[in-house]
């Protein structure tokens, strides 16, 4: 039987009432694409614990558990490695989102759901397009 290489990551679908969704623009070393809130869950955290963690380090934004809802899941693929990532969108939030990592995050940004940048990671575009289907699994490779 293969070995198993897959890492379980989790992101924020952070969408305001008028229709905006939060996303960070990476630095140029990082891609210089636009990408959600959120990173890999660490082994001693569940995906919302993870979620929440990352979501106060990279955009000050502070999250509780019971306000987080999966939204959609991913299986991703790449040539050395697969991922599951976790979408949770978020019913309620505290904080204005920031960068507060400068070194991975030029800017935070709000966009149309409607009108996202041309600049958007591939797998955000995915992500987001199979969301607003209300699909809740998705498969990708990337």
């Amino acid at each position: 039987m293969g070995k198993s290489n897959c890492a379980l990551k989790a992101r924020l679908i952070l969408e305001r009432e008028d229709g905006m969704i939060l996303l960070l623009k990476q630095t140029t070393k990082n891609g210089g694409k636009y990408t959600m809130v959120g990173g890999f869950v660490e082994r001693k955290e569940f995906a919302k614990a993870g979620l929440i963690r990352e979501s106060l380090e990279e955009t000050g934004i502070d999250l509780r558990e019971k306000h987080l809802e999966l939204v959609h899941c991913l299986h991703k693929k790449r040539s050395k490695d697969s991922r599951i990532i976790l979408y949770f969108k978020a019913s309620k939030w505290k904080g204005e989102a920031i960068s507060r990592e400068p070194h991975k995050f030029k800017k935070v940004a709000w966009f149309p759901i409607d009108k996202l940048p041309k600049n958007l990671s591939s797998t955000v575009r995915h992500v987001l397009t199979n969301y607003r289907k209300g699909t809740m699994y998705s498969e990708y490779i990337g």
